[in-house]
């Protein structure tokens, strides 16, 4: 279930507010155990995906780092190439 979240930190362009929101929405359903919360829990998942990434948001504006932003397409292509040599496609 987690394998959806990525490193949202130190990319260039930053990550959006649905980028966050995906990665909180990952964060409880694995931390819940549920991908859709019955009726009664809905309220409670919703307002739990919005405080972390209300948090989440707040950590990555506070960040500081001295290494480059890394570009998104070349780390998508990297990931990509380790794909194609780990799963043997072409």
């Amino acid at each position: 279930m987690c394998r959806n979240i990525r490193t949202l930190h130190n990319y260039e362009p930053h990550a959006t507010s649905e980028e966050v929101h995906a990665a909180a929405l990952q964060y409880v359903r694995k931390v819940s155990g549920s991908t859709k919360p019955s009726k009664a829990n809905e309220e409670a998942f919703e307002h739990a995906v919005h405080e972390i990434a209300h948090v989440t948001q707040h950590l990555l504006d506070s960040l500081v780092t001295h290494a480059p932003a890394k570009d998104r397409d070349e780390e998508a292509a990297k990931a990509k190439a380790r794909s194609a040599v780990r799963f043997g496609t072409a």
